[in-house]
């Protein structure tokens, strides 16, 4: 009976098999997002309260037109589907009275048109025929008379239009470890996120429902961050479904005259391939590699969420990691450009994404890193002119050195630190740079050959200013800003490794970065996962990812130790018992799966197995692999077209190639040993370079360590 009920629960939509010469719905370019986005970020509940976000939140155009040239040599019989009412011209005349299942395109070339009106969702259109079908060849405007390119997702039947978009739900069940008159306890084992089912539910009264992430939380009722207080009044017995909750724990306690009986859970995800792997000889590190995917996963829906307990927000800062981890472990496409497209919303921009300074430069490089890793010009081309006016709102807002800084209204987050943050801050300016960068490729790959001109232009002279005002001799590191002309006299970490991490500096000042900054206690540590993510992968550029292993297994490993099943906000490992848990004056507002912390998932594909795409859409990559102090590891590193696979221990190397041209970068005592017809060059002292031209072919080279 309870799996009838559950079944009669899960309702879900499921995308049809998708086939590329299919007719696609379509719609005005992130009009899809920007409704989803509405639908996801108004479901944050906080102790019973709704918490809608504090930024702009857009929705979609209500009214768009679409239209088609197209040339045809005999009359085809079309289906018309539209979400939302609709009219259609053929060269401009309104065509009355027809039958839009079986409606008669005229034969020769005409100007097909349709004006979609809806503003419960948004307009979309979906159009079935031999020769004429809706797809993104078609063109659309929101009548302003400016056309873009529609856009259109894996979305193919009429029956299942683009807002009938859902996750997916399997049943999970818990166990009752506490039970107390009409309480329970129950544990699911793991963090979960998902609809709580409640069985045989009776009486008249409350049934109070506590969520936790952990066993405290779940039994602190009304100071944990989430419940419901569900009213129940009837004498027959029935099921309770919630909304989704991110949870581990359940208490859940019924007034007098209310009864209830199981507690089990529909778990809801986004079915994505896990395409990635790392495994290696440390298990405390393929623990942590596995946790941290998990976690990844949890808050991959939709979109790339920031943590699926407190905000169920999307945040620009996070995103930007999660689009990398992503590339490391599903190489899901899709939510990267869902995220993209509901974080920037429409024009006119009239505050940062997120109201954060910093967060609309992470969104204008994570366009051009997505387009690096899948090779998707269509993309770039279409949300290209909102990176173009998000970019127009940052620099009109600079001051006169032409570098940024907070005005009112903005947050410059950096990190959860405690630095001077107003002025110019040598990392806002760093960040502007590489997001100028970021928008001179996409302006190219655009067309937009003036615009990208000057993009570079100013790029180049962000970054020569920086090192002239920030750099000190002295220091041997950049300072960490200026405020009203005067500069400041200490150095943090932030600037200097983005200025590694994106290749500002030569060889001598990495080294100068390293020893006086990165490798230097006395500066200011950082203690979140999200600056560690920079921290670790500016380590392994400076050549010392055994350092950045060890405190893998310090910081991810102390967090395991202390039970965690998922990848936490925070962690300070001075800190004891329920002092982990809080956060933002709250006892428990800490979020203990945050999709920030699955840094180990980049960390280990890029660093480890040292695998990353040369050119676009990994046409061309590279292989360079670092055993790190480890005896041996292997794993699979997703591309557009199939999966590079890398095995390695203190002899040989095997590399099972994907599509494109590959190299195997490795350092060996002396020549190393190949395969007959492989050709294998030195580029370097103890340095070499293998070629892997051939797809789908497994290497396998023997080494000499250095």
């Amino acid at each position: 009976m309870k799996q009838v009920l559950i079944s009669l629960i899960l309702i879900v939509f499921c995308l049809d098999a998708f086939s590329e010469d299919k007719a696609r719905w379509i719609w005005y370019p992130g009009d899809f997002e920007v409704w989803l986005h509405t639908e996801v970020c108004g479901r944050r509940q906080e102790r019973g309260q709704i918490y809608p976000p504090f930024w702009r939140v857009d929705s979609p155009y209500g009214l768009v037109r679409f239209e088609k040239n197209y040339e045809i040599a005999e009359p085809e019989t079309i289906s018309i589907f539209a979400e939302g009412r609709y009219q259609l011209r053929i060269d401009g005349d309104i065509v009355y009275h027809f039958d839009p299942q079986s409606f008669v395109l005229p034969a020769g070339k005409h100007d097909l048109q349709f004006l979609v009106e809806n503003y419960k969702t948004f307009p979309s259109l979906l159009v079935e025929g031999e020769m004429v079908s809706t797809g993104e060849t078609w063109k659309v405007t929101n009548q302003d008379q400016v056309f873009y390119q529609a856009e259109a997702g894996k979305f193919y039947s009429p029956q299942q239009p683009p807002s009938a978009f859902c996750l997916e739900y399997k049943p999970v069940s818990g166990k009752i470890i506490q039970k107390n008159g009409n309480s329970v306890l129950v544990d699911f084992g793991k963090e979960i996120f998902g609809k709580v089912i409640v069985a045989d539910v009776k009486g008249k009264g409350t049934l109070e429902l506590f969520y936790g992430e952990t066993r405290q939380e779940a039994l602190a009722e009304t100071q944990a961050e989430t419940y419901d207080l569900l009213p129940v009044d009837r004498t027959v017995f029935a099921f309770d479904t919630t909304e989704t909750r991110a949870f581990r724990y359940i208490y859940a306690t019924g007034e007098p005259g209310v009864s209830f009986g199981e507690i089990s859970a529909l778990y809801e995800y986004l079915p994505v391939e896990y395409k990635g792997d790392f495994e290696c000889s440390d298990p405390l590190l393929n623990h942590i590699h596995d946790v941290s995917t998990y976690t990844l996963h949890l808050n991959t829906r939709e979109f790339h969420l920031d943590g699926i307990k407190r905000d169920r927000w999307i945040w620009s800062g996070d995103a930007y990691q999660s689009y990398l981890m992503n590339f490391y472990s599903f190489f899901d496409e899709d939510v990267n450009k869902r995220t993209l497209f509901a974080l920037r919303g429409h024009d006119p921009v009239e505050t940062h994404i997120n109201t954060i300074l910093d967060y609309s430069f992470y969104w204008m490089i994570g366009v051009y890193d997505h387009f690096f890793y899948t090779g998707d010009t269509a993309f770039v081309k279409q949300i290209y002119p909102r990176m173009k006016t998000l970019l127009e709102f940052c620099l009109n807002r600079a001051n006169k050195c032409g570098f940024v800084e907070g005005q009112p209204g903005d947050w410059v987050f950096i990190d959860w630190a405690p630095i001077e943050k107003e002025g110019e801050v040598s990392f806002e300016q760093l960040l502007l740079s590489r997001g100028l960068e970021a928008v001179a490729q996409s302006a190219a790959l655009a067309g937009d050959g003036e615009y990208a001109a000057k993009c570079y232009r100013l790029s180049e002279q962000i970054k020569e200013e920086i090192f002239e005002t920030f750099w000190s001799d002295e220091k041997n590191a950049l300072l960490h800003g200026r405020k009203d002309g005067v500069l400041s006299e200490i150095v943090t970490r932030y600037a200097n490794m983005f200025a590694i991490l994106f290749g500002y500096c030569d060889d001598t000042m990495k080294g100068k970065m390293r020893d006086h900054v990165i490798l230097n206690d006395s500066i200011l540590p950082i203690t979140t996962p999200y600056m560690k993510f920079y921290e670790l992968a500016s380590l392994c550029e400076v050549g010392e990812k055994e350092k950045a292993l060890d405190f893998v297994r310090d910081y991810w490993g102390g967090m395991l130790k202390l039970g965690a099943t998922t990848i936490w906000e925070a962690y300070d490992p001075s800190q004891s018992g329920d002092e982990h848990y809080a956060m933002y004056g709250r006892p428990f507002g800490k979020s203990l799966c945050h999709a920030w912390g699955a840094n180990p998932v980049y960390l280990f594909g890029k660093y480890l197995l040292g695998v990353k795409p040369t050119s676009p859409g990994y046409k061309t990559w590279l292989v360079e692999p670092s055993l790190a102090g480890l005896e041996w590891i292997k794993g699979k590193v997703p591309t557009p077209d199939g999966v590079i696979e890398v095995f390695m221990d203190k002899d040989i190397i095997r590399v099972r190639t994907a599509s494109g041209k590959g190299i195997l970068r490795i350092k060996s005592k002396k020549q190393p040993g190949v395969g007959k017809g492989v050709v294998c060059s030195s580029v370097g002292k103890n340095l070499y370079e293998i070629k892997l031209d051939v797809s789908s072919k497994e290497y396998t080279i023997r080494y000499w360590q250095t």
